[in-house]
């Protein structure tokens, strides 16, 4: 078992020089003799709140900050060993894209996840167009990609987003037991058992990633994202305009 951890704290943004070393990681370790499986984990208070559309890379070339991105995260699909994130506080945006990249996610009464995209005033990405669907059905997938709204643990659990529900605090162990439990079971069957299921995801999720970055370029441009964003940083209440 690894342990691959993300210390950005408090909020964990990514750009896609983490994202990058995470499916770095997640490679070597694919090769790696004894690893059977991945943790995804985060330090601090919170999963992942995405990327920080405000800052860095993001703030100065946003449309090639954000193709390096998903670059990146596609990578996180084509990996062949199971992986179970730990999900403390918020997945937010990407984060939420994160959280849905593993294969299990173990979360608490605490855990919050939200695809908050339209309250930005832009498309939804990191391949959500065909992960949130997979895993929660795709209407409750296009309500919450829709009305942005906030999905606690408990709901998360009774949906299907979450596969395991543990007490407060208790997320990264409760990860860790899961991935414990699967390690156990015989390596070759659970990597085959993986690529059956999931064998046409990787490439449905870079389709699905074309498209998204191709919307989110072009709102990117509108009014309508410049006041989501600005709001977003100032934790304001955005007023749109449909411009």
């Amino acid at each position: 078992m690894a342990d691959i951890v993300i210390h950005r704290g408090p909020a964990n943004f990514f750009d896609a020089e983490v994202l990058c070393r995470v499916a770095d990681l997640g490679e070597q370790l694919s090769a790696a003799d004894g690893v059977r499986i991945i943790v995804l984990s985060s330090a601090g208070k919170h999963f992942c709140a995405g990327a920080d559309f405000g800052a860095g890379s993001l703030a100065d070339d946003r449309d090639r900050a954000a193709a390096e991105i998903y670059e990146h995260g596609a990578r996180l699909f084509d990996l062949p060993l199971p992986i179970v994130a730990a999900v403390q506080g918020a997945a937010v945006g990407g984060g939420l894209g994160l959280a849905c990249a593993a294969d299990f996610r173990v979360v608490s009464r605490a855990s919050r996840f939200a695809a908050n995209f339209t309250a930005l005033g832009f498309h939804h990405g990191f391949g959500l167009s065909v992960t949130l669907p997979r895993i929660v059905g795709h209407q409750r997938a296009l309500d919450m990609l829709v009305t942005a709204q906030r999905v606690d643990g408990t709901e998360a659990r009774r949906t299907g987003l979450a596969d395991r529900l543990v007490e407060p605090g208790e997320e990264h162990a409760g990860a860790l037991a899961l991935a414990e439990e699967i390690a156990g079971q015989a390596p070759l069957a659970v990597r085959a058992v993986k690529r059956t299921l999931r064998a046409e995801l990787a490439a449905e999720v870079r389709a699905a990633l074309a498209h998204e970055l191709e919307e989110q370029r072009r709102l990117w441009r509108t009014e309508d994202s410049r006041i989501g964003i600005a709001a977003a940083r100032t934790r304001a209440e955005p007023v749109f305009t449909g411009r």
